[in-house]
C-alpha cells in the first residue's frame, strides 16, 4: 500500500520545493546551519553528560572549590549557565537563519510571479 503523505502535494508545490532545494543559497543556509548546530550539540552532549560520568566512575570533582563548595556543585551551576547561554545564541542564531529562509523565499516568490505573468 503506498503512502498518502508521498502524494498529498500538488505537483506546483512540489515543483516549487525542488527548485528552492536546488538554489545555490538555500544550499548554503543547510550548510550554514549545520556548521552551526552539530559543534554546539556535540559539545551539549559532552558537557551534560560529562557530570553524571564524572560523579560516577571518579572522584575528580569531589576537590573542594570554594570553602565546603566542591566542584561537582560549580559544575553542576555551571550547566544551567551553560544551557541559558546556548539558548540565547540559537534564538540569535534562529534569526539569521530566518532571515536568510526568507530572502530565498521573497526570490523565489518574485521569480514565480514573474514566469506566471508570461
Amino acid at each position: 500500500m503506498e503512502n498518502p503523505l508521498l502524494h498529498s502535494t500538488s505537483p506546483e508545490q512540489k515543483t516549487k520545493y525542488e527548485k528552492i532545494a536546488d538554489r545555490r543559497d538555500f544550499k548554503h543556509l543547510v550548510q550554514t546551519k549545520n556548521k552551526f548546530i552539530v559543534p554546539v550539540s556535540i559539545f551539549f552532549l559532552i558537557f551534560y553528560f560529562s557530570l553524571p560520568l564524572l560523579t560516577s566512575y571518579t572522584t575528580i570533582l569531589n576537590v573542594s572549590a570554594i570553602g565546603s563548595i566542591s566542584w561537582v556543585w560549580v559544575f553542576a551551576f555551571a550547566q544551567f549557565i551553560m544551557t541559558w547561554v546556548l539558548c540565547m545564541l540559537y534564538v540569535k542564531k534562529a534569526n539569521q537563519f530566518d532571515h536568510m529562509a526568507n530572502e530565498i523565499l521573497d526570490d523565489v516568490n518574485k521569480q514565480s510571479k514573474g514566469e506566471n505573468s508570461l
